[in-house]
C-alpha cells in the first residue's frame, strides 16, 4: 500500500516560489513597526511555498524510508526517492551518476574529500568559502586570481606539476562578491590534464541553472538552506565510481548490506545509500526536491533579469552613499549574482549591521563570510584604494526571491544615514 503525494506540476505554479513570511513585521528601537527586509540570502535564503507545502503534505504520512511495509514507510520511501529524481534532474545528473543527500554543501564536499583515491591532489584557489578550502587532505592552494584569464593560466601552471589523480575544487559564484567564476573554461583545462572537477554551487544554484554537463563538472554540491528549502538537506551529485569505491561516509544501517558475526565482517551497499547511513532527513530532501522542481518549471531567464534589475538599483543607490566601497576580485569583468560586499570607510561593519537591523529593520551580514583569505585581500585592497579603514571584515547585502525595490531603497537610505553618524566609527 502506498500513497503518492505527487501533484499536478501546473498547480499553483505562480505561487510555488512565493516567500513564506514575506510580510513579517519587526518592531524597531524607534517604536515603529515595519516589514522586515531580509537581505542576507547568501547566508540562508527564506523558505518558499513549494518547500513548505511539500513538508506540510508529507507530515501526516512521514515515516522511516526503505524496507518498511506500512503506509507511512512506503509513502515516505516513494517521496524520498522521488525527491532524489527531482534533484538529479535539476543538477543535470547523467546516466550512472550518484545523487547523495547530505546535510549541506560543507557536508557534501567533506564526503567527496573522504572518497578521493589515495594520493589525489586537490587544486583550489584561496578565494573559496571554507567549505571548499578546508576539507581536502592534499591540496595545492593557489592565490585568488584577479581575472578569469589569470585563473585559467594559474590552473594550467598548477596541473603541469601534479602527478597522479587530481581534482579541481572551484566555486560557481563567490559568496563574498557574487562574481560568477569561469567554471566551464577551468573544467576544460582540468579535463585536458586528466583531472576531475567539483563545483561548489551553493551560491550559483539559487540564482542560475546548474547542469553538470554544461558546467563541465564531475561533481556538484549545493545546500537546501540557500535554495529556499531551509530544512537541513544538501546534495552531492556526480560520478559514482569514486563514491562506490570509498568507505561509507557514515557507517551504520542503510549503508550496510550484510553484517557478519565477527568485527569487520560487513558488505557495504553501492549507490547513494552507501553514504546515507542512518535515518535520512526525509523532510529536508522532499522540500529540496520540491524547490528544484519549482525552479525547473519557472522562467529562470525572467528571474535572472529581475535580479539584475535589483542589482542595478542597489548600485545606483550605493553611489549616493559616501564611504561605502564595493569590493571585487575580478574588477567587474564577469557576471554577478545578487551579492554585493562593501568596505566601510572608518566604520565597524558589525556595528553598522546591528544598527541597520535595530533602527531600520534591514537584515544584512558583516564579517569575513567564512572566506577569510579572500576577505582579507579585498579589505586590504579597498583600504589602499579609498578607505583607510582598519575595521575587520565587510558588510554584505544579498538578495533573491521575494526582494522588493523598497527593500534596497531602505537599505541604501539607512546606510547613508548610519555612516554619517560618528558614534559608529570603528
Amino acid at each position: 500500500m502506498t500513497l503518492s503525494l505527487h501533484h499536478d506540476p501546473r498547480h499553483e505554479l505562480d505561487h510555488d516560489l512565493d516567500v513564506v513570511g514575506d510580510d513579517t513585521p519587526v518592531r524597531l528601537t524607534t517604536g515603529e513597526t515595519v516589514r522586515f527586509a531580509h537581505l542576507d540570502h547568501a547566508a540562508s535564503a527564506p523558505c518558499v511555498r513549494a518547500a513548505a507545502d511539500a513538508v506540510r503534505d508529507l507530515l501526516p504520512f512521514a515515516g522511516s524510508v526503505h524496507r518498511g511495509t506500512g503506509l507511512r514507510s512506503q509513502t515516505s520511501t516513494l517521496e524520498y526517492e522521488r525527491a532524489r529524481d527531482l534533484v538529479a534532474s535539476f543538477a543535470g545528473a547523467r546516466t550512472g551518476d550518484s545523487v547523495v543527500f547530505t546535510r549541506n554543501t560543507t557536508d557534501a564536499l567533506n564526503l567527496l574529500a573522504r572518497a578521493l583515491p589515495p594520493g589525489t591532489t586537490t587544486v583550489v584557489f584561496d578565494g573559496e568559502h571554507h567549505a571548499n578550502l578546508l576539507p581536502w587532505p592534499r591540496q595545492l592552494r593557489l592565490p585568488c586570481p584577479d581575472s578569469p584569464d589569470a585563473a585559467v593560466a594559474a590552473l594550467h601552471g598548477a596541473l603541469r606539476t601534479v602527478r597522479g589523480p587530481a581534482l579541481l575544487a572551484v566555486t560557481g559564484a563567490s559568496n563574498v562578491t557574487g562574481e560568477v567564476w569561469p567554471v566551464r573554461r577551468l573544467a576544460d583545462v582540468a579535463h585536458a590534464y586528466g583531472a576531475r572537477v567539483v563545483v561548489d554551487a551553493a551560491q550559483l544554484a539559487p540564482h542560475s541553472p546548474v547542469d553538470l554537463t554544461a558546467l563541465g563538472a564531475d561533481y556538484l554540491a549545493f545546500s537546501g538552506h540557500k535554495l529556499y528549502a531551509p530544512f537541513g538537506a544538501g546534495v552531492l551529485a556526480g560520478r559514482a565510481d569514486w563514491l562506490d569505491a570509498a568507505p561509507p561516509y557514515l557507517a551504520g544501517g542503510g549503508a550496510s548490506g550484510v553484517v557478519g558475526d565477527r568485527a569487520g565482517e560487513v558488505t557495504w551497499v553501492r549507490g547513494p545509500a552507501r553514504h546515507e547511513g542512518g535515518t535520512p532527513n526525509l523532510l529536508g530532501a522532499v522540500a529540496l526536491g520540491a524547490v528544484c522542481a519549482a525552479l525547473g518549471r519557472a522562467d529562470r531567464a525572467a528571474l535572472h533579469a529581475r535580479e539584475q534589475e535589483l542589482l542595478a538599483r542597489l548600485r545606483e543607490g550605493l553611489a549616493g552613499v559616501p564611504g561605502a566601497v564595493e569590493v571585487s576580485a575580478f574588477g567587474g569583468a564577469v557576471p554577478q549574482l545578487g551579492i554585493v560586499s562593501l568596505a566601510l570607510d572608518g566604520h565597524d561593519p558589525a556595528a553598522v549591521a546591528a544598527h541597520l537591523a535595530d533602527r531600520y529593520g534591514v537584515g544584512v551580514r558583516a564579517g569575513q563570510f567564512c572566506a577569510h583569505p579572500l576577505t582579507r585581500r579585498l579589505t586590504a585592497s579597498a583600504r589602499a584604494a579609498a578607505c583607510g579603514s582598519g575595521a575587520a571584515g565587510l558588510l554584505r547585502v544579498s538578495f533573491g526571491l521575494g526582494t522588493r525595490d523598497e527593500d534596497l531603497d531602505r537599505l541604501t537610505r539607512a546606510l547613508a544615514e548610519t555612516l554619517s553618524q560618528g558614534e559608529l566609527r570603528g
